[in-house]
């Protein structure tokens, strides 16, 4: 088999080389078609959930759920934080209008807060004690307001505090209720003094309470629409939506933020980000394998012809990705790099053996044939286990690591048919004039003779120091963990995912829930009463839910609150607005009422709110000319349509079921009749223990559950199962292609041994660095097993067919061994700079397989041939 292996590869190499030109123009022709071809059909899938295949149980729930609610599928959540509840409120009530008109772009604009019948009727949802007190803190305004309604000015304003200034120091009223204002107005004219506007927000001085977070945060839920052309699903969207609330003002500048999450801005950024990362990847490693190249064949003819081959091996492998694929996903996006680090390694070694003939006095005819014949078998050896490593993920759940499998397993017969046709080609059209030796002063020359010296002389030393160290490493490698949450590959500062996590923390945001989908309301109801019997549940929510609980006495007392202030609301002609004269008079005379409060007042936090807002508006008149109707603006401009929210909420009625909206049933109730029971954790399950508990305790109960937990752990476990089916198919694989290559136990043994070892070491050595394995670079322990034994390979046929009486380090395979392991390191170690963690991951254990796999094969595998050598001699 070896014989007639070499004689086909020799006679290939023969007539590559005998029409050299035709083969060059041919590829240059085929590289510019592939690459046209790649261009233009070579799309990109968003999706995570794709990444998995659609027959696997927990994604047959998920589908049928997003069957039932389309509506939940492709949307972006838009944040809209303010500085008040006030500003908020109406940015977000502005963008949702503009987001509304935009049909071609948004199939679905959901916003809470701009909904009629949550406007009329929200106070029902406040329990009665918020309902009650939020009444009591109105009555206390009521006096201001009254005012304001009439003269909602600067004038109006500065003269109703003038008068409660007034009162307070005559000691007739107490004016606590006044700091939160005095407070607002205070921090309102600073930043109008320093140039910073901002608004007051008569929201919390209403309510008489210290808004949070929470309260200053408004979410709209819009569905992005799909467009033909478009590469990345949302691309068009995300631009708009960030267009609109630059064209609408609504930037940090004035107090307003808005930040964009959700299923398509998370798949949107994580893309452009291991794509940006790949990107990058692949141009510094092709120049620091190019740098690597120089160092190692010491020929600008060599490196120019091996690069060359390495370029146009890429494009085809892009056209054939295309071809058979169809797109790239977020795993096989760094198809690219992989094929540069080990793509590399074929050339290295038909360069150096080629280059080893010449120097040896062959002729270039001749040194081509030696090189095919000498090397071919091994690199073909080499391409089959590097496809069993990529193929064993093929036929199993995990689609996306699948896909990657196909690409790249064929990419490694793409590089051997490339190196053993451009290379034969290349180098007959430059031919390598006769070298000096590489020197055997040279580092590159020393070290594999002093090491394999070395462990000869001590080859039982280091192989029970290698089986020490296995076993250690052994122990240290069942601690490995298995990170199944696809949040955590991605970029944390990315503004998708920061929005999201911040989101989570709020623990008014759904975040995480579950969903089961009943007959009918009566089992859903039932289930989400059995439900929030379980320590991992938070709260169950039922179409039920929303019909708010205690209405009739919620009415009244919304009733009372109506009679304080309807006739407030309905007041007559409102005053003619101020000259600035008048501001200013009111503004200086409000100033002084407020110098007389903080001498008399009693209450010590007035009299400090008092003595700011005195500073601050003196301040403010210190600028000299100030335009008062801007203050005038700042201070009263969110208060008309806090009033107007007022009135509306004061026309609340009884509600039943056939009373709730669309928007609010949509939710809850499927297209199909279904009722959806939502149901919220007791922990925070981005943790992945909580997250395992809280799914398991739920399906308990109802095994049917499904939602994000569900996925994320029915993801996590047919990766895991994908794993260790790869893992075992490719150890199988590649232990029946070595007997059969080989046809000895013993060389078979030799190669397998150091492999393990490496495999054992890489384990601890991502357990000591708390790396996790993940969704992206499982894949490094089948690749491992594959690509490890590629050294093993050259080491074990130089010395079994062509090294009989030699020293193989005289050889030039530890050479190129040492040379396409650094190559590798250094392609793959680019990728631990991606942003994206799940390539940065992927990168750092390839990186660290890759270097123990070298440092095994240099140091074990000679001590376990100095072994076995001896045994044969003294059996002999």
């Amino acid at each position: 088999m070896h014989d007639l292996l070499s004689r086909a590869l020799v006679a290939w190499v023969d007539l590559a080389r005998r029409f050299a030109l035709w083969v060059t123009l041919f590829a240059l022709a085929l590289s510019g078609a592939s690459l046209f071809y790649a261009a233009g059909n070579l799309g990109i899938n968003t999706s995570t959930g794709d990444m998995i295949s659609k027959d696997v149980p927990y994604r047959r729930g998920w589908e049928d759920f997003k069957r039932a609610f389309p509506q939940f599928a492709d949307t972006i959540v838009v944040v809209v934080d303010g500085e008040s509840a006030d500003i908020a409120e109406d940015a977000a009530a502005a963008l949702a209008r503009r987001l509304e008109a935009e049909k071609g772009l948004f199939r679905n604009v959901y916003w809470p807060g701009g909904d009629p019948y949550l406007r009329q009727n929200g106070l029902l949802y406040l329990s009665r004690d918020e309902l009650s007190t939020l009444t009591d803190r109105l009555a206390d305004a009521q006096p201001l307001l009254a005012e304001l309604i009439t003269d909602n000015s600067l004038r109006g304003l500065m003269e109703v505090l003038t008068e409660a200034a007034g009162e307070i120091a005559k000691g007739t009223e107490a004016g606590g209720g006044l700091v939160r204002l005095f407070d607002a107005m205070s921090a309102t004219f600073e930043a109008e003094t320093v140039g910073r506007p901002r608004n007051l927000g008569w929201r919390e001085v209403m309510a008489g309470e210290a808004e949070d977070a929470g309260d200053r945060r408004r979410i709209i839920i819009v569905q992005a629409v799909e467009r033909q052309g478009e590469l990345l699903l949302g691309t068009g969207a995300i631009a708009r939506i960030r267009a609109l609330a630059g064209e609408l003002g609504l930037v940090p500048a004035k107090g307003v933020r808005v930040r964009l999450t959700g299923t398509v801005p998370l798949d949107y950024e994580e893309l452009l980000s291991a794509a940006r990362g790949a990107a990058n990847a692949a141009i510094i490693s092709v120049f620091l394998v190019a740098l690597l190249l120089f160092a190692g064949l010491r020929s600008p003819r060599l490196v120019l012809a091996t690069l060359a081959t390495l370029l146009m091996g890429l494009v085809w492998t892009a056209a054939f990705a295309a071809l058979t694929v169809g797109h790239l996903n977020l795993i096989s996006v760094g198809f690219a790099v992989l094929f540069v680090g080990l793509g590399v390694d074929f050339g290295i070694h038909f360069a150096l053996r080629y280059r080893e003939a010449i120097i040896g006095g062959a002729d270039h005819a001749s040194a081509l044939r030696e090189a095919a014949g000498g090397v071919g078998n091994a690199l073909t050896l080499c391409a089959v286990a590097a496809a069993i490593g990529f193929f064993s993920f093929t036929g199993t759940d995990f689609v996306g690591l699948s896909e990657l499998g196909v690409i790249s397993g064929s990419s490694m017969f793409i590089a051997l048919a490339a190196n053993m046709t451009l290379m034969p080609a290349f180098l007959t059209l430059m031919p390598l004039k006769a070298p000096g030796p590489l020197g055997a002063g040279t580092l590159a020359a020393r070290v594999p003779g002093w090491i394999e010296t070395q462990v000869r002389l001590k080859a039982r030393m280091v192989l029970l120091g290698a089986l020490a160290l296995g076993i250690v490493a052994a122990l240290v490698s069942s601690q490995v963990r298995f990170d199944f949450d696809p949040l955590h590959l991605k970029d944390p500062s990315s503004e998708s995912v920061a929005t999201f996590l911040e989101l989570q923390r709020d623990d008014r945001t759904a975040g995480l829930s579950l969903s089961v989908l009943r007959a009918s309301l009566a089992e859903a109801v039932a289930l989400a009463a059995r439900l929030e019997g379980l320590e991992a549940v938070d709260s169950t929510r039922t179409l039920a839910d929303f019909v708010p609980k205690d209405q009739d006495e919620k009415l009244a007392i919304i009733d009372d609150m109506a009679l304080l202030f309807a006739p407030m609301l309905e007041a007559g002609t409102p005053k003619p607005a101020p000259t600035d004269a008048e501001r200013r008079a009111a503004l200086t005379g409000f100033r002084a009422a407020l110098g007389r409060l903080a001498k008399a007042a009693a209450n010590p936090s007035l009299i400090d709110s008092a003595k700011r807002l005195a500073g601050a508006i003196e301040a403010f008149e210190a600028k000299g000319s100030v335009e008062l109707k801007g203050i005038e603006d700042r201070l009263l401009g969110t208060l008309p349509a806090r009033l107007e929210r007022l009135r509306t909420s004061m026309m609340a009625q009884k509600i039943t079921l056939e009373d709730l909206p669309a928007t609010l049933k949509d939710r809850v109730l499927a297209i199909d009749g279904r009722y959806r029971v939502e149901i919220f954790p007791a922990e925070d399950v981005t943790e992945n223990r909580a997250l395992r508990r809280f799914v398991a305790a739920v399906k308990d109960v109802a095994p049917d559950a499904t939602g994000g937990p569900v996925v994320i752990l029915g993801a996590g476990d047919a990766v895991s199962g994908a794993m260790r089916r790869a893992v075992l198919t490719a150890f199988a694989a590649i232990c029946i292609l070595l007997l059969v290559v080989l046809r000895s136990f013993i060389d078979a043994a030799l190669v397998l041994t150091p492999l393990v070892l490496a495999a054992l070491l890489s384990v601890a050595s991502a357990v000591a660095l708390g790396l996790s394995f993940n969704f992206a670079n499982i894949i490094v322990l089948p690749l491992l097993l594959s690509l490890g034994i590629a050294s093993g390979i050259h080491l074990v046929m130089r010395t079994r067919f062509e090294a009989a009486g030699a020293k193989l380090t005289d050889t030039s395979t530890p050479r190129a061994v040492v040379f396409s392991a650094l190559t590798t390191i250094g392609s793959f170690g680019t990728l631990a700079l991606s942003a994206h963690r799940g390539t940065a991951s992927m990168g750092a254990l390839l990186t660290i397989a890759i270097f123990f796999t070298l440092l095994c094969t240099l140091i074990v595998l000679p001590a376990l041939m100095a072994m076995v050598g001896r045994r044969r001699q003294n059996q002999s």
